[in-house]
């Protein structure tokens, strides 16, 4: 059986629009990640085009997480340098083509997407009991 296309984006937006800023926030990491990892195939490849085009996918996305951070929180002035590190990194990245950078980078964003996913398990459980462990 072969998918809809419409229905799966329809699905996508749905999941999007629906969902909490923390779940967004899990979604953008997610995203780095997978463009981080098309991006090191692409390096391997010797394409440069997939490389940089991926590259800067995850730093826009980076770039994202830097603008919509709430710097409310004290935890904001200790994330926020580490964003910027790991955008500058990507740079350093594609100029050189170095997949140990990416790597590095990717196990950064790899952390951030672990707790996030913490986060968000304790908080369904305060909401909803046990029953909220997704």
């Amino acid at each position: 059986m072969v998918a809809n296309p419409y229905a799966t984006q329809a699905y996508q937006n749905n999941s999007i629009n629906t969902a909490s800023p923390g779940e967004l926030t899990l979604m953008l990491y997610k995203g780095c990640e997978k463009f981080i990892k098309l991006a090191k195939k692409g390096v391997e490849e010797g394409n440069h085009e997939v490389k940089n085009v991926n590259i800067q996918k995850a730093q826009k996305i980076i770039s994202e997480l830097m603008v919509t951070l709430d710097k409310s929180y004290e935890i904001s002035n200790q994330i926020l340098p580490l964003y910027d590190y790991m955008n500058r990194r990507l740079i350093d990245a594609n100029v050189k083509n170095d997949i140990s950078i990416l790597e590095e980078v990717e196990g950064l964003v790899s952390e951030f997407t672990e707790t996030w996913t913490e986060v968000i398990r304790k908080n369904r459980q305060k909401q909803f009991g046990n029953g909220g462990n997704a």
